[in-house]
């Protein structure tokens, strides 16, 4: 039988340790008044974004959207357990009225690791049909953003405050670079070389921290109807803590006892906090325009 996973310990340090973070998201939300009449500045520079609807117009879209690659540098008890990691991340997101908040959804996929072996598709069929067994470490981040930025400007520096959850797994897939060509083009696009997959470990993390960067625009559009205003190179880094939770450590999974399934005592469960520095290289979209 399994053994049963240790009790999970109190989170309580990981919101004490929110309390700075939240704090700081408080004070600048209250000076939103103040800082409204500064979003005005620099009309000179991007006239066609603010340009007045007419009565007849549709809602304007007041938007932008990002995609970056990031790094993951574990940190804390977490970096004892796991190495640097790395992967992409998107958001979507629009700003609140007239003034600088802007709030938008931030997702992410990163990996800490992979191990792929060839090994013979079964016991029976022994080394004559080899497939690739391939086992990635993985954690998918979705968090709820609030951030300062002002809409206009070559250069447009902002912060941001996150919250939601990491979601950290373990999955293991059997892939066949033959497999489908027996059956003609159609049938290896549908199905792709994966075979089967399963997931072999996965466990929740509360998550929360605080980012800053900025969006150097490279790009601008003369004409306002267009739905892509500008593009900009975006330069940033969010520090993102987690709550306590178990995950595998890298390597390669086995059935020690064998008996046909992997058994908790058979794998490297880790348990830490769930911290990661994560610095980010991208691209963002300026949206604007109408419906």
């Amino acid at each position: 039988m399994p053994q049963d996973r240790p009790p999970r310990s109190s989170r309580t340090p990981f919101f004490q340790g929110l309390l700075p973070v939240v704090t700081a998201l408080l004070v600048t939300l209250g000076s939103l008044p103040a800082a409204s009449p500064a979003a005005g500045q620099g009309a000179a520079d991007e006239p066609a974004l603010e340009t007045p609807a007419s009565e007849n117009a549709k809602p304007r879209i007041d938007a932008q959207a990002s995609f970056r690659f990031i790094g993951a540098v574990p940190q804390g008890g977490l970096r004892d357990n796991i190495s640097l990691g790395g992967g992409l991340q998107g958001f979507i997101g629009g700003w609140l009225g007239q003034g600088p908040l802007m709030l938008g959804l931030d997702v992410a996929f990163l990996g800490y690791g992979s191990t792929t072996d060839e090994v013979p598709f079964s016991s029976t069929v022994g080394p004559r049909v080899p497939v690739e067994v391939s086992t990635s470490n993985n954690v998918l981040e979705t968090h709820l953003s609030a951030r300062l930025q002002r809409r206009r400007g070559r250069f447009r520096p902002y912060a941001e405050g996150l919250v939601g959850f990491k979601y950290l797994f373990t999955q293991t897939r059997i892939g066949d670079d033959d497999f489908g060509d027996d059956f003609g083009d159609d049938f290896r696009d549908d199905f792709g070389d994966e075979v089967a997959s399963s997931t072999n470990y996965d466990d929740f993390a509360l998550s929360a921290g605080a980012g800053a960067g900025v969006d150097v625009r490279v790009f601008r559009r003369e004409k306002p109807a267009k739905t892509v205003q500008a593009v900009s190179l975006r330069l940033g880094v969010q520090y993102l803590l987690g709550t306590e939770a178990e995950y595998l450590a890298e390597g390669e999974l086995t059935d020690e006892n064998g008996n046909g399934r992997l058994d908790e005592d058979e794998l490297d469960v880790r348990r830490s906090r769930t911290t990661f520095l994560q610095p980010q290289v991208g691209v963002t979209l300026r949206l604007g325009g109408t419906d």
